[in-house]
């Protein structure tokens, strides 16, 4: 063994104590296989943490995380937190502390996996959303004003700067340089009326320097609509950090199920540890129940691996997932089944080397 990575592991809430575990099933062989070690360590932080000391993670949390290689994440949220508390108490603060601008999630349409989309098959649902992770309509610039009356207001300010922008279109370019030279910028200018024509303007600008891209605009609502209309047109989509969280969610859904879908919070220039989540959230509803799928988690995972420099082994965790959703029926009830969550963990690991 030559090369050892040292991985925080955040559970969170509800599902991500179930899926997680499984995760570092497939992670552990994976790296055993392939001749590398993964050194996890296990944080507590999330709702529960924050219900016992008022707090989502430790005082020093991201001070902490900053010595691992990378980050992975369960799931956070709870019924009894405000989402507002939660999120910015956890997530949010690590994507920003450590320059995570690049949420990559990609979206894919497994054989054997039934889509809402009728007809449409895996070799038309095969793309990426690049979504810019931290500025844009997340801002924390606002506020409120004479709450609880009738004169109340509340103010969201849209924070988009070049450094930022620029940044995460060059990403998105390069991406689609790699693939099939197509990329689709989300936009809606024509009711926006600063940050969308900055955002087109810069776009546009940076796509003179990669020729052989093919750069299309769709504005959110349209695209939305071809999403689900003509899902085969799109390769690499960049969008804003909202317009880039509704659509990656949509891409989920005609892919078959949130509970597929993995996500990537990446800091390119690797000055600071990465952090890999699936996009499904805590998912009270069936925590604790063991039904839940952990493909989103597991393929997370993968990017991780890929992330640390291992492209073979995430290539054999994923091709495991794809080999178990076209061989076999076991499916957890997000995908129609009567599966359990190790279950499904086995039957991938079965598949590996």
């Amino acid at each position: 063994m030559t090369i050892a990575h040292r991985i925080a592991l955040i559970p969170g809430d509800g599902i991500g104590w179930e899926t997680v575990p499984e995760a570092v099933r497939v992670l552990d062989h994976a790296a055993e296989q392939g001749d590398f070690g993964l050194a996890f360590e296990s944080f507590e932080w999330g709702c529960e943490y924050y219900a016992r000391r008022g707090r989502m993670m430790d005082a020093d949390g991201l001070e902490r995380l900053a010595q691992f290689d990378a980050i992975f994440l369960g799931a956070v949220g709870s019924p009894e937190v405000p989402d507002h508390v939660s999120l910015w108490g956890l997530l949010i603060p690590i994507r920003r502390q450590f320059r995570q601008y690049v949420n990559l999630r990609p979206i894919r349409l497994f054989e054997g996996v039934a889509g809402p989309l009728t007809g449409r098959t895996p070799a038309e649902i095969d793309f990426v959303i690049v979504r810019e992770n931290n500025e844009g309509e997340y801002s924390a610039i606002g506020g409120s004003l004479y709450d609880g009356t009738a004169e109340e207001i509340a103010l969201q300010v849209a924070t988009f700067t070049r450094k930022g922008t620029e940044r995460v279109v060059r990403y998105a370019l390069e991406l689609a340089a790699k693939r099939d030279g197509h990329l689709t910028s989300a936009t809606k200018s024509n009711g926006i009326r600063h940050t969308m024509p900055f955002w087109d303007r810069v776009v546009r600008e940076l796509a003179s320097e990669f020729p052989d891209v093919a750069v299309s605009e769709y504005h959110m609502d349209a695209l939305a609509a071809m999403l689900v209309l003509a899902p085969d047109k799109f390769d690499v989509i960049v969008a804003s950090n909202l317009f880039g969280d509704i659509l990656s969610d949509l891409g989920a859904a005609i892919a078959g199920s949130i509970g597929i879908a993995p996500s990537a919070n990446l800091n390119p220039e690797r000055e600071f540890p990465s952090m890999f989540e699936p996009v499904h959230g805590s998912a009270p509803d069936i925590a604790g129940k063991g039904i839940a799928n952990p493909i989103g988690q597991i393929w997370s995972g993968a990017m991780m691996l890929d992330h640390l420099g291992h492209g073979d082994a995430a290539g054999a965790v994923l091709e495991s997932i794809a080999t178990m959703l076209r061989s076999t029926d076991l499916r957890t009830p997000d995908l129609g089944g009567h599966a359990r969550t190790a279950q499904i963990t086995d039957a991938i690991l079965s598949g590996m080397p």
